[in-house]
């Protein structure tokens, strides 16, 4: 019901209590908003006699804000938007307590409890994880209540008009069989080498689109970035590490690294005492050491039937498979050595390791040494970081922080808040660049955690703000459009020619290319192409039926030679089908905000 909920739901209302608020519990408390905003409660709009104020309308914005759905730098746009819908829902509110709708408490507690943000790791609804998070959200558990049932009351009026639209069976029938339609016919791409005579392009056509366009030519707002990086792989790459240091490291890594293992079993029972099942071991330790092979006497004298055969093997192993005395003995031991006697509950044992699970040492060198060398630098790392943090603060510029702790200052080209290339376009560089603190104060920005191992610190050395570029500047990208429509154009006036022509019963000499049965999700065709042969009507009497398609600067010519009828595709059919019904229950829900609207006595201050 709840996701249900979630995915139908159009309302700030919805997204805000359903999505952000239960989710990420980041908001701030309302007492606190309250409070920013005043108790005066400023009316912004009337809805039918009440009122929505001030303080309603920034609390949605700024949830909206907090909850990272809108940035920050969109806050003005956003109010507009946001107070629109906050007057459909109140409309929508409002119709559905006329007509009745009903939640009780019971419902409102089953989707409560329902929430896993507010359940422990066993699923189970939890009283004081409920608490904590709505409290935490500025929320008392009423409400909260309040306002979710006041969100739900809205869906389930859109829920109930969603499911009370219905596709008759000859709609169905009449949608499927045009989905299964196939059709075959020619299409022409016009070329500009079929015009009569170039296009040309004058200084007041420049001009003209130009003004007609001027947003397309926007600059956006644009920063030059200082900056510097403290990385802990750079200053890795400044230590030796010593080839013994890397094999230590290897062995150490070996040392709990899995392998395979082989044993010599020797029980102990009513039949053998435990000295005879020593005896016995060490008979076999001292052939071994005469050079004999473990496989030999594992097939001589082990007492475990399942591995005797193979030589004692019992194939890789981790730590915990047999038990602490046979992992101590086990993962002591190196490739090829044998362990002295060791006792399990199943009897004693001698136990070989034969090969480890585990690269070679020079399959590792590379990645070892860097490790090591990671670890060696990782004091020096935090303390210049911490320098980092010190200093930067204080600072004035980003060059003498440099100086002082040896690093480089970057300079980068003019980047907007889409980020630039490289460690410019990473998350969050673009956040802090263009921060109160760093672009209006004038800071330093704090330390950014680039991640585990980069540390930066930036600084504005250059602001521009968003402007329209000149036509000089631009002059090349405007030509080349000017140029494209009208091209475009031209070839138009040609296709509509040539189709009066066709259309008379004229044979033109063009070159055609074929598609047989082509279905309307056919991949090998321009996709404008497809979507008006398929809107052309059907051919009469074998003659053909000519239409044009235009998509940017390509014209197309097309000639509809024959509509049949495809095979069922069930599957699909019934997708389409189900895609029907959604656009007629959303076509429904927009009709009655509409109505509402139409109908509504809204006021706006």
């Amino acid at each position: 019901m709840l996701q249900s909920i979630r995915d139908r739901s159009r309302s700030w209302g919805a997204k805000i209590i359903v999505g952000a608020v239960v989710v990420t519990m980041a908001l701030f408390g309302i007492e606190s908003l309250v409070g920013l905003f005043g108790g005066g409660g400023d009316e912004v709009a009337k809805v039918n006699g009440q009122s929505i104020t001030r303080q309603e309308l920034e609390m949605e914005v700024q949830r909206a804000i907090r909850s990272g759905q809108v940035p920050p730098e969109q806050e003005r746009a956003l109010r507009g938007q946001v107070l629109d819908e906050m007057i459909g829902e109140r409309l929508l509110l409002a119709f559905a307590e006329d007509g009745g709708l009903y939640l009780s408490d019971e419902q409102l507690d089953q989707v409560i409890v329902t929430l896993p943000e507010f359940q422990d790791q066993n699923g189970r609804f939890d009283t004081d994880l409920f608490r904590n998070r709505l409290a935490s959200a500025g929320f008392t558990p009423n409400s909260f209540r309040a306002a979710l049932r006041v969100d739900l009351k809205r869906q389930q009026l859109q829920q109930g008009l969603a499911v009370s639209d219905f596709v008759l069976d000859s709609e169905r029938e009449s949608l499927a069989a045009l989905q299964r339609q196939v059709r075959s016919f020619r299409y022409h791409v016009l070329s500009p080498e079929e015009l009569a005579e170039p296009v040309q392009v004058s200084e007041a056509d420049l001009e003209s689109y130009y003004q007609e366009h001027r947003e397309n030519y926007q600059r956006p707002e644009q920063v030059r970035l200082e900056y510097v990086i403290v990385d802990r792989q750079e200053m890795a790459e400044q230590v030796e590490v010593s080839d013994e240091a890397i094999r230590q490291a290897w062995e150490e890594r070996g040392r709990d690294a899995d392998r395979r293992v082989s044993h010599i079993m020797a029980t102990f029972d009513g039949e053998r005492s435990r000295d005879e099942a020593v005896a016995r071991l060490e008979e076999v330790r001292e052939r071994l050491s005469a050079g004999e092979s473990f496989e030999d006497l594992a097939l001589e004298f082990s007492d475990d039937p399942s591995t005797a055969e193979q030589g004692g093997d019992l194939g890789v192993i981790s730590r915990g498979f047999f038990g602490d005395a046979f992992d101590d003995a086990a993962f002591a031991l190196s490739p090829g050595q044998v362990s002295g006697i060791v006792e399990t509950s199943n009897g004693l044992h001698l136990v070989k390791v034969t090969e480890l699970d585990q690269a070679p040492l020079e399959a590792m060198r590379d990645d070892l040494a860097r490790e090591l060398a990671l670890g060696q630098v990782n004091d020096a790392f935090n303390r210049r970081v911490q320098a980092l943090i010190d200093e930067s603060f204080a600072a004035d510029d980003l060059a003498s922080v440099a100086d002082s702790l040896d690093l480089e200052l970057r300079e980068s080209e003019w980047v907007s808040r889409e980020g630039g290339e490289g460690v410019l376009s990473e998350p969050g560089i673009m956040n802090e660049a263009f921060s109160e603190d760093v672009l209006v104060e004038g800071f330093n920005s704090e330390v950014i955690e680039l991640d585990e191992d980069r540390r930066m610190v930036l600084r504005v050395a250059e602001h521009r703000e968003a402007t329209v570029l000149p036509l000089e500047e631009v002059r090349e990208r405007v030509a080349a459009s000017v140029e494209q429509r009208k091209q475009r154009e031209a070839l138009l006036e040609v296709a509509r020619e040539r189709l009066e022509r066709l259309r008379s019963g004229e044979d033109l000499e063009l070159e055609w290319q074929q598609v047989e049965r082509a279905t309307r999700q056919q991949g090998n065709v321009p996709r404008t192409v497809l979507q008006a042969a398929f809107r052309l009507p059907q051919p009469a009497d074998g003659t053909a039926v000519y239409g044009h398609a235009s998509d940017g600067s390509r014209v197309a010519l097309i000639a509809l030679d024959e509509v049949e009828v495809g095979e069922v595709d069930e599957q699909t059919e019934a997708f389409v089908a189900r895609m029907a019904e959604q656009l007629r229950a959303q076509a429904t829900i927009q009709g009655l905000r509409t109505h509402l609207r139409e109908t509504a006595d809204i006021t706006r201050r």
